[in-house]
């Protein structure tokens, strides 16, 4: 079992599109990450939306179950279509080519009730490079997302447990989204995802691998 309390920034990490820092929210230590100023002035689907913007943990896993706090906010400039984005990503190769990534969207949970089909598009699996959210959507509607029971501003835990081709996703102990991954299953990192539009915060992080 690994754990980082994430009151700092892990020594080994690498951060990839994005500005890190330790911070308290609501009276708890974590670490803030939001994307860079550069990366923000980039282009859609070329230097974010589902693209790699996180910190890299040091641990390397294949199989594993994943769990950190996640918290969002809405930056002041963020665009419309900014949902709150923060998650995990996993098995994230070392020249960045290729990863999987399980991810909410704080603004459609049904702790806002919002309209369909937004209250069903809560917590997203995604795979870089080919297959972004938008692209799973539209082959396999329905199944690389679901909804939640989660809020803007609310600290969630979030589960991630990934073994051999298949991933199944949690949110506060409660399954929310599983299935079969688009990408082979390899060894690779762990990083703290954020997006377009997202003041993330992070504590609590734990991995325990299975088999690898």
């Amino acid at each position: 079992m690994t754990r980082h309390d994430l009151h700092d920034i892990p020594p080994g990490s690498l951060a990839n599109r994005v500005d890190v820092s330790p911070t308290v929210k609501d009276g708890r230590r974590a670490l803030r990450i939001a994307l860079d100023a550069a990366t923000r002035r980039g282009k859609p689907g070329v230097d974010y939306v589902d693209q790699p913007s996180f910190l890299l943990l040091p641990e390397v896993a294949t199989n594993a179950v994943i769990e950190v706090d996640v918290c969002a906010r809405l930056l002041p400039d963020a665009p419309d279509y900014a949902r709150g984005f923060i998650g995990l990503s996993y098995r994230v190769q070392p020249d960045l080519s290729a990863y999987e990534s399980l991810y909410i969207r704080p603004t459609n949970g049904a702790l806002h009730a919002p309209d369909l089909p937004r209250g069903q598009r809560a917590i997203q699996y995604y795979a870089f490079p080919e297959w972004s959210f938008d692209v799973l959507r539209n082959s396999d509607p329905g199944r690389f997302e679901a909804g939640a029971a989660i809020g803007i501003d609310r600290w969630h835990r979030l589960t991630v447990n990934v073994s051999g081709h298949g991933f199944a996703a949690g949110v506060d102990g409660i399954p929310v989204l599983s299935g079969t991954g688009k990408i082979a299953a390899r060894p690779g990192r762990i990083g703290l995802w954020v997006d377009i539009g997202t003041e993330g915060f992070f504590s609590r992080f734990s991995m325990r691998s299975q088999g690898d």
